[in-house]
Parts: structure tokens; C-alpha cells; sequence
């Protein structure tokens, strides 16, 4: 993986426009918004990540020798470009939304202010790094909050679709919710805890399960999770684990973290049986792992249906977010520069379809949060020089339902202006959280949601609003598009 220099990760495109722009010549100062249209996964939100490795990317941006030679032989591109591209470097502004953010469809997740050659080069990378976390840290949210406040580890490398996704999947992973990973090399690179236990293979090279059992209890008395499900859980796997654990409760090992695992069959029905027999014999206190294709529906079933199961590791579908492998956002052209004026002139895409028509402007968005719970209420996306008085009513409503429409009385809530400058002039003047920092600020950000709106299936969506100001704004681009077409 060329880990500091991913410049020629972007489609080709992205290269022959910027040429175009070189030759023809303009390098006006734009505007680009990557937003999402629909939640992950049949949710009501998703869950914002990728923006470390989105700033590094910006930081690294630089055409090497190697990168020009290569580009000089496709044949494409005229010497005088290949010049400009061997000392080009990044010297725009990025806003972003903070990683482990819930936010919402239509609204800027990050916010690209550059000359046109650059703000077109980043559009892929930008899109390939934030749509892929993202999505990995939605789905991830979800088994967590199905787990209900139980650990869920995450054990999904050997199914990921090759190491970039396993190790930034997992940091993704660890960032929604889960206490941690199997993958190494991502708790090397990001500090978060590394877990796992033995396979079967350990049990099978083995003359018998208890021996096997009993020199990996002597090995890590410490972290002693046990698989029961080699040959069989109830009369063979179980009885062995208790035995083990029984000898070291007689040799006076502390068992602090210890249980069994169980990775196929019936979860719920043997959970309970092995609960029983491990209560039984006093190990009511041990952890109860389950893993074997889980996602948050099964773990949500096995809840309900009272499954004894304390620990979750989940694997290929959290990893590859198997129902729902893409995060679908996109990366639009929203304003101009004038270089008479200097001010800002909005562009809007049109579309067949409703939902694809672009917000124009330079924008922001703001979180409505309800002072006495907590709760958000809205969010809004306006013009970027808006400014709101909290101690003002504030009237709001749906852009395409217009009709509608919530009274929010002053001095009853809280604004928060989500995107925050990340880039300035090329340079990072933002230094992200440890990773672990970003799991409890996420789990923050989870509890300011309505459960209504976290349940997994049917949930309630937030609404994410307009300005009057920016409404009026696209509509009025809408009529005057309308009314040139007629021409």
C-alpha cells in the first residue's frame, strides 16, 4: 500500500478535466459539497468517518517523478500540463464534519474550497475514503446498538475486501462502537485494543479438548475465553471449560476474564444450556462470546429471545456491510467564484429525479438540538454567512414537503454549526482524537438521537431542513433554469 502517496488514486477523468481546465485557461476558486442522498442499511442516520485519512491524503498530495513518467506514457496528457503537475500541491480550504458525528442525507459530510484543477483532482480519493468509513461505522453502530450495551468485538479482517478496507474498517469499527479488534496491525497504528481467542484448529491439533483447554488456560490465565464448539458444546466443550476453570479457581488463579465462545449452532438455546451448567458450578460470572455470522438482526433476535450471550465478535457482515456494500455519496459543484466581484456565485445540477437536485451556494449546516432533552431536533443546511439567534423562534420546514412545517419557540434549544475548517490554505490546522477519544464522543452523539429513531427497522428519520434564505435561493435557480429551457 503506498500509505503517503495516493495521488493517483482517482479516476482517470479527474486528470483529463484538469488538463482541460489548464489548457483552456481558468483555475477559478469552487466550491464542492460531498453529501449522501439515502441512510445505510435502512437506517435514519449515518455515521460520519475517514476524515484522518482524508487529511493525510491532502497533506501527501504531490506527483512524483514515477507519477508523471507514468502518466507521460499514456499518451494523454502535453508536456507543458506534465510540468505544471510535478510541482503541483494542495492550497485550498476543507471544512468537514468531525469523525463519529451522526449526521443525515443531503447535508455536507465535507466542504472543498479550491482552485478547479484541485478541487476536481481530490474528488475521488475524498469520495473512495469518507463513502467506505462511513459505511463501515454505520453498520458497525448498528450491531452495537443491537448488542445492547454488550461488547462487540470486531473479527472481520480475513473476510474484508483486502487489507486497506480490514484496517480502516476495523478503526471505523472501533470509532461507532465496538470495544475492539482482531486485527493487529490496526491496534498498532491507532491504539485501540486488540482481542481474540484460539481457533478450532488449536483444539484439533490437540490429543483431546481438555488438554488443549488446559495449556492455553496455563498460557493466558488472564484472557481465558475458551471455544466450546469443536466437537460438542454441551457434552464435550462446556464440561472440559468447567473442569479447567474449576482447577484454576483450586490453584487460586484469579478468573477475572474468562468464559467460553460458542461460533456455530443453535446461539440461543446453548447459551442458555451452557449458562446453566457453567451457574451451576459457580462460574455464573463467565463471559458467554458468540460469534458465527452475526449482524445486528440476529443479534437483535437473540436479545429478544434471551440468549445468555454477553459477548459478540462480528465478523463479514460488519466489515463488508454485507447488505448494504456501498455508502453512495457524492461530490457536487456548488458554487464559483466571480473574480470581479469575489463573492460566490451558486450553481445547482438539475435532475429528472427530485431527490438529485443539488443545493446551491456556499453552505453550512447547523444541529437544532431541544435544550430540556438533549434531543436533536433538526438539522439545518443555509447559506454559509447566515447567522441565528437562539433566543429567536425559528421557523422551519421540509424543502421538499414544504408545507410541513415546525415552530421551534426561542430560548428552548441549542445551534451547533457542524462543519468545522480542517485545510486552510493547503495546510491541516485541525488534529483529529485518538481514535478511542472518537469512540466515546460517537457514543454521545448516538444518545442525542430518539430511540424511535435508532431502531432498526421502520425508523423514524430526522428531518433535515432548509434556510428560507437557501430555499428561496434554489428556487429561484430552479425557475430561471425552467424558464432558459423554454427558450
Amino acid at each position: 500500500m503506498r500509505a503517503n502517496n495516493l495521488t493517483l488514486l482517482t479516476d482517470l477523468y479527474e486528470l483529463t478535466m484538469m488538463q482541460g481546465y489548464f489548457k483552456n485557461p481558468t483555475n477559478q476558486t469552487v466550491i464542492f459539497d460531498m453529501f449522501y442522498r439515502t441512510n445505510p442499511c435502512g437506517g435514519s442516520f449515518a455515521i460520519t468517518a475517514g476524515l484522518e485519512q482524508m487529511i493525510e491524503y491532502i497533506e501527501n498530495l504531490r506527483f512524483t517523478e514515477e507519477d508523471v513518467a507514468y502518466l507521460r506514457s499514456l499518451n494523454m496528457f502535453q508536456e507543458d500540463f506534465l510540468e505544471y503537475l510535478s510541482t503541483f500541491h494542495f492550497t485550498g480550504d476543507i471544512y468537514a464534519i468531525p469523525e463519529g458525528t451522526v449526521v443525515f442525507p443531503r447535508e455536507l459530510i465535507v466542504k472543498v474550497i479550491a482552485p478547479v484543477m484541485e478541487a476536481q483532482l481530490v474528488e475521488t480519493a475524498i469520495l473512495n475514503i469518507i463513502n467506505h468509513q462511513s459505511l463501515i461505522a454505520t453498520k458497525a453502530a448498528r450491531v452495537c446498538y443491537a448488542a445492547r450495551g454488550d461488547g462487540v468485538m470486531e473479527f472481520g479482517l480475513r473476510r474484508a475486501q483486502g487489507p486497506d478496507a480490514g484496517i480502516y474498517g476495523a478503526r471505523a469499527a472501533v470509532i461507532a462502537g465496538c470495544v475492539g479488534t482482531s486485527n493487529v496491525l490496526t491496534g498498532q497504528m491507532f491504539h485501540v485494543p486488540v482481542l481474540g481467542t484460539h481457533a478450532h484448529s488449536w483444539i484439533m491439533s490437540f490429543p483431546d479438548e481438555y488438554t488443549a483447554f488446559k495449556t492455553y488456560a496455563k498460557m493466558y490465565p488472564d484472557s481465558c475465553i475458551l471455544l466450546v464448539d469443536t466437537y460438542d458444546v454441551l457434552k464435550s466443550g462446556v464440561p472440559n471449560a468447567i473442569r479447567v476453570f474449576e482447577e484454576m479457581r483450586e490453584e487460586g488463579i484469579p478468573l477475572t476474564k474468562y468464559g467460553i465462545r460458542i461460533d456455530s449452532g443453535d446461539l440461543a438455546y446453548l447459551s442458555k444450556e451452557a449458562y446453566k451448567m457453567l451457574a451451576a458450578a459457580g462460574f455464573d460470572d463467565a463471559t458467554i462470546a458468540a460469534s458465527s455470522d452475526l449482524d445486528e438482526y440476529l443479534i437483535d433476535s437473540l436479545k429478544t429471545q434471551d440468549a445468555k450471550i454477553n459477548s459478540w465478535g462480528v465478523g463479514t457482515n460488519l466489515i463488508t456491510s454485507k447488505d448494504n456494500p456501498a455508502f453512495g455519496g457524492v461530490y457536487k459543484l456548488a458554487a464559483v467564484k466571480d473574480t470581479d466581484s469575489n463573492t460566490f456565485i451558486p450553481k445547482i445540477k438539475l435532475s429528472e429525479n427530485t431527490e438529485k437536485v443539488t443545493n446551491p451556494g456556499d453552505k453550512t449546516v447547523y444541529r437544532i438540538y431541544s435544550k430540556k432533552t438533549g434531543k436533536i431536533k433538526a438539522d439545518l443546511i443555509c447559506l454559509a454567512d447566515e447567522i441565528f439567534d437562539p433566543e429567536e423562534t425559528m421557523i422551519i420546514f421540509d424543502p421538499v414537503d414544504t408545507w410541513k412545517k415546525t415552530k421551534v419557540l426561542g430560548g428552548t434549544y441549542e445551534l451547533r454549526e457542524l462543519l468545522i475548517p480542517v485545510i486552510r490554505e493547503g495546510k491541516r490546522i485541525y488534529t483529529s482524537p485518538e481514535v478511542m477519544e472518537l469512540r466515546k464522543y460517537c457514543q454521545k452523539e448516538q444518545e442525542t438521537l430518539w430511540d424511535e429513531s435508532r431502531r432498526l427497522v421502520n425508523p423514524q428519520k430526522v428531518y433535515v431542513d432548509l434556510s428560507q434564505k437557501l430555499y428561496d435561493l434554489k428556487k429561484n435557480l430552479l425557475e430561471e433554469m425552467s424558464e432558459k429551457a423554454l427558450d
